[in-house]
């Protein structure tokens, strides 16, 4: 049994016959190809993750779960899906067109490896499968033996081929290794629409050569026809169609007959076999207009749509922009840890819509997508939000990106803050003369609630690092806490007012200071039984509380060290060391800490 080639091969259909023998997939269609491509890098994590798309796209998995779990694996088990054109619908600069980019140099590097290797008919226009050499009579035999299923017929150059210059032995047809490329135009197609006047059905499937005309007298003859549309010369792998409701109708029924047929009709010759995925991508303006024309019922039926929202976890969001500045940054600018997440915030809290419940305003909504995607919280927000169309319409990425390229670029600046990005997204669109006077005014609002969020995480950082150790403060305080609790519980004289100092920051009344107490010390009573020590870390809610209470304690001490009029050395060395422990924590320069630390004491001072 023959080896599998490892570089460039050529051989005959019977030596071919031999390599599926031994590895079926070779024989692979198109949909199978793209499945085994993807699910190369791992089938998918719990929380229905795949690795092939997790370094490139983020934010938008249900997308690419809804792509991957219910298209492309059923499609390549040979469900009627894989009659479908796959149409991303959703909002500018969101994804889609990274999303089949990305599929499309998959499938060249793994065409490239011995895992996707695969076989066409050497000097076919379309490269298409050999086994379609096999006539009609002997395929169901020939699939047993193999195990693969031979579907669609020889292509017109192919016919005459094996006619005319092998005399019908289709053994001795050459046959080559096939690797895909866009750039070479070898099964991988990419059709952008122009005009609609000037839309030519040729550049789909060919179109006359005339000096072949010239040499063989009939546009019927094979050989006087160029199969090279992009229909054909994305047989075996994927054809991308942009803007794809854009096209002219005659377009979008060629492709109807494509993906529910697997044909396509080109010029003067009979329905051409084509075995490749359709994706295309268009905006939502275009998709509503589309499903407003009742003439597109038929050809809607045949689609699959996957919705492509902008993204709406923070997370995500920081690592879209750090993707996109990374590699053209300057270095010597340093670029604050909270400035990516403070233009996240904004752009995402434009993306939101309200609701009048509950924990359903734009804040609230934005914290809860920042959990886990498998929080129930999370799961039951995106259910809610996928009927509002949430994620739709919003602040475009590429804006976003426009303002923080300038703010990287300008070699006047040696840092850049979260204030720095607030800043230049609201003179964005102030300079911009054609901007959205509405839009204007909802960019104030979200910036504020961002500039809100960001002053509370900011204050927070600033009396960490003011805190001369911190977790021995803390410590400190917890273990006070506890000995008054224990005090109390046994009625000896304790502290009140630190009890309750404590306990006013987990909402606990005085009414309920006393049951919450009795809890507290069953707790400590029963750590004590089994020779344990009650640790702080058990007690998430406590912690915060004591956190904020140490907090209060030093709202005071910042407030009159930072804006001293004249500091003493000692007011200064303190802000020294507040200023290298947020260095130290890698989200601050010297600048930008000094800067936080002079922020935060004016927001204490108001």
């Amino acid at each position: 049994m023959a080896p599998l080639p490892l570089g460039e091969w050529s051989g005959t259909f019977s030596e071919y016959l031999d390599f599926v023998r031994a590895r079926p997939e070779v024989a692979d269609n198109a949909h199978q190809r793209l499945w085994r491509m993807v699910m190369q890098y791992g089938a998918g994590s719990p929380d229905h993750r795949y690795p092939f798309f997790t370094d490139h796209l983020f934010g938008i998995d249900t997308a690419i779960t809804s792509f991957v779990e219910e298209y492309l694996r059923p499609a390549a088990r040979g469900f009627e899906v894989k009659k479908r054109i796959v149409l991303l619908v959703g909002p500018v600069s969101g994804g889609k067109s990274t999303l089949v980019t990305l599929l499309k140099r998959g499938l060249e590097a793994f065409t490239q490896s011995p895992e996707g290797i695969l076989f066409g008919i050497a000097g076919c226009p379309m490269h298409e499968e050999p086994l379609h050499l096999i006539p009609t009579s002997q395929r169901s035999q020939l699939e047993l033996e193999l195990g693969v299923a031979i579907e669609g017929d020889l292509c017109p150059v192919c016919q005459w081929r094996v006619q005319n210059t092998y005399q019908g032995h289709i053994g001795q047809v050459p046959v080559e290794r096939v690797v895909l490329s866009e750039q070479r135009r070898i099964g991988i197609g990419t059709y952008a629409p122009s005009d609609p006047k000037s839309q030519d059905i040729a550049d789909l499937t060919g179109s006359v050569d005339f000096q072949g005309l010239a040499e063989f007298g009939a546009e019927s003859d094979p050989r006087a026809f160029r199969f090279d549309g992009e229909l054909n010369i994305a047989n075996r792998g994927l054809v991308e169609f942009q803007e794809m409701l854009k096209l002219d109708e005659k377009f979008l029924y060629q492709l109807l007959s494509l993906s529910q047929e697997g044909n396509v009709k080109t010029g003067r010759f009979q329905l051409i076999s084509a075995d490749e995925v359709v994706i295309g991508h268009t905006n939502e303006h275009e998709f509503r207009a589309f499903l407003q024309n009742p003439r597109n019922e038929a050809l809607l039926s045949r689609m699959f749509i996957v919705p492509v929202p902008y993204n709406l976890n923070t997370a995500a969001e920081v690592q879209i922009y750090d993707k996109m500045l990374a590699p053209y940054k300057e270095p010597a600018i340093h670029l604050s840890g909270y400035a990516l997440k403070a233009a996240a915030h904004v752009a995402i809290l434009s993306r939101l819509k309200e609701l009048p419940k509950p924990g359903h305003d734009r804040l609230s909504k934005m914290l809860t997508y920042h959990k886990a995607p498998s929080d129930p919280e999370t799961v039951a927000m995106m259910q809610e939000a996928r009927a509002l169309g949430e994620g739709m319409t919003g602040l475009d990425p590429r804006y976003v990106i426009n303002r923080l390229a300038a703010l990287c670029a300008d070699p006047g600046r040696e840092c850049i803050d979260a204030l720095d990005v607030f800043e230049a997204l609201r003179t964005g669109l102030d300079q911009n003369p054609f901007g959205d006077r509405t839009l204007r005014t909802d960019l104030a609002d979200w910036l504020q609630t961002a500039k809100s969020l960001y002053d509370q995480e900011i204050e927070h950082a600033v009396l960490a690092a003011f805190a001369d150790d911190w977790s021995d403060e803390l410590d400190r305080l917890y273990r006070n806490y506890l000995d008054h609790v224990i005090r109390y519980s046994e009625h000896k004289a304790a502290d009140e007012t630190l009890m309750r100092s404590v306990e006013e920051h987990l909402s606990v009344s005085a009414l309920q200071a006393p049951a919450f107490r009795s809890e507290i010390f069953a707790r400590i009573e029963l750590a004590k039984a089994r020779r344990e020590t009650l640790a702080l870390r058990e007690y998430p809610r406590l912690q915060q509380a004591l956190e904020n209470k140490l907090f209060d304690d030093l709202r005071d001490v910042v407030k009159i060290t930072t804006q001293s009029l004249n500091p003493d050395p000692k007011t200064l060395e303190r802000v020294e060391q507040a200023a290298e422990v947020l260095v130290a924590s890698g989200q601050f320069c010297p600048r930008c800490a000094a800067k936080a630390i002079h922020h935060v004491g004016g927001l204490l001072n108001r």
